[in-house]
């Protein structure tokens, strides 16, 4: 039996490092701070969400994210994820309870603390739930034109005048927060 003791696991300096800055951020009056924001922005984006006929798991949220069921607009995940990213909006396909297939998940997630980084607030939220919300009717009618197999509906929203327009107006509101850094 041979042994390669070089690229065995060991006290990796860069990760010790990592997570030493990370922990003395996290003890700073700013992070805090950041984090009830993150928090607060989430809260209203739910409210947001709820408010155009959306239904979240759980109802709503107590922490970073949102768990948006799309299986009553008879969408999937996958789809929705799909066009909001041609649209410049990064969300995640994640399965729901009585999904069936990991590949079709019924869900959304959505964080928030990448656009709280940017400087976001709750009056924001309301624009992003917009945007959210125009993306799934833009998925529900171009299901409904193309049908139901992704491999049809991915290049339909990648030439969509509509969800190119709409991709135009989340890269202006964007460009009004600056990255971090």
């Amino acid at each position: 039996m041979l042994f390669f003791p070089s690229i065995q696991g060991g006290p990796h300096e860069n990760t010790i490092a990592g997570i030493a800055v990370s922990l003395k951020e996290a003890m700073s009056p700013e992070f805090k701070k950041y984090d009830i924001q993150v928090k607060k922005n989430a809260a209203k984006l739910a409210e947001e969400m709820t408010k155009r006929g959306h239904v979240l798991i759980t109802g709503g949220t107590d922490n970073h994210l949102i768990l948006w069921d799309v299986r009553p607009h008879s969408l999937t995940g996958s789809k929705v994820e799909k066009l909001l990213e041609i649209a410049s909006i990064s969300v995640n396909k994640n399965a729901v309870y009585g999904d069936t297939s990991a590949l079709a998940p019924g869900g959304v997630r959505v964080g928030t603390p990448a656009v709280t980084s940017r400087g976001l607030n709750e009056a924001d939220m309301v624009k992003v739930a917009e945007f959210l919300d125009r993306g799934a009717k833009l998925s529900i009618a171009l299901q409904n034109k193309v049908g139901k197999q992704l491999a049809q509906f991915v290049p339909a929203a990648e030439a969509s005048e509509e969800v190119q327009a709409l991709k135009k107006e989340v890269e202006a509101f964007a460009s009004g927060f600056p990255m971090p850094g």
